[in-house]
């Protein structure tokens, strides 16, 4: 019997089915696949010539060439290869929250579960990170499509933390992923928007691409509440009386400013930003996402 994946869902990856993820930055690989790679071969698309060389194949020599100049050059071409990405998933106490049916975390389940499926399927390699202030998961990137199933089982298996640090994980992460690639971040990004810059900041010193998927729920950006209430940090497990109409407006104006550096930063480093609300269909944001990427190129 077929075992059914709780984060799998066929609506969601039938909708994705026509779009792939193809990285924008050169990226190194092994198998022909849909991205540029830094290494010269003799497939795909034309690069530039070079001069012979004696003991250079003569099948790529360019006869128009030496025919017009009477000159010996060799065509060089770009391969396409796999990329290898890696999904760093937040399981930070904050990602547990929810005002709907799906806790931030569940809503970022998914998410990786279908980016991973995309990915397998264009034959890409892909791995899992899961954190909080460390490490908890770490599954290194692969391509064959039995991998998958690792991936599911291991965000089936996984629960929210405590508290989170997404600068130390970033910087750790940045000096274990040896080979450049995708970095795909799944997070609600609770955390100090100037360390975890340099952190991503740090990624992209290391020349991979980066993709930061910003998870919120719909109550934390509109602050709906209206009677005097007290709020618990799902990290710390510290409570606050608050009377929500008098700080609304203060609220939602300091959370439009914390999305909007993260936006502001993102842009300045070359990173990707896609702000996902849990409320809304995850089919829509990221078919939007990858139609608009697609279309970049």
């Amino acid at each position: 019997m077929q075992k059914h994946y709780i984060y799998l869902d066929p609506v969601l990856l039938a909708k994705l089915s026509n779009l792939n993820l193809v990285a924008r930055l050169v990226v190194e690989g092994f198998i022909t696949g849909l991205h540029r790679s830094p290494y010269q071969g003799f497939s795909v698309e034309f690069s530039e010539y070079r001069k012979y060389c004696p003991g250079d194949n003569l099948r790529h020599l360019d006869w128009k060439v030496l025919a017009k100049s009477d000159r010996y050059y060799i065509k060089r071409f770009q391969e396409e290869t796999n990329l290898k990405a890696t999904i760093l998933l937040d399981a930070s106490g904050s990602m547990g929250y929810k005002s709907g049916v799906l806790t931030k975390f569940q809503y970022a389940c998914y998410a990786a579960a279908s980016l991973a499926y995309l990915m397998i399927r264009q034959q890409d390699s892909v791995g899992l990170v899961v954190f909080d202030t460390d490490l908890r998961t770490f599954i290194a990137p692969h391509a064959n499509p039995r991998h998958l199933k690792n991936i599911l089982l291991a965000l089936e298996q996984e629960k929210t933390g405590s508290e989170t640090s997404l600068s130390s994980v970033f910087h750790t992460l940045a000096q274990r992923l040896k080979r450049r690639g995708l970095i795909i971040v799944l997070s609600d990004l609770f955390d100090d928007p100037e360390a975890v810059m340099r952190g991503l900041a740090h990624f992209r010193h290391k020349k991979h691409e980066v993709i930061l998927f910003h998870i919120l729920d719909p109550y934390e950006k509109e602050f709906p509440f209206e009677d005097l209430s007290e709020f618990l940090d799902i990290e710390t497990g510290q409570t606050m009386p608050v009377y929500p109409r008098l700080i609304r407006e203060s609220y939602i104006r300091e959370c439009e400013k914390f999305c909007e550096e993260y936006r502001i930063r993102c842009a300045q480093h070359g990173i990707d930003y896609v702000q996902l609300i849990t409320s809304i269909p995850l089919d829509i944001l990221l078919v939007n996402y990858l139609s608009k990427r697609s279309r970049l190129g």
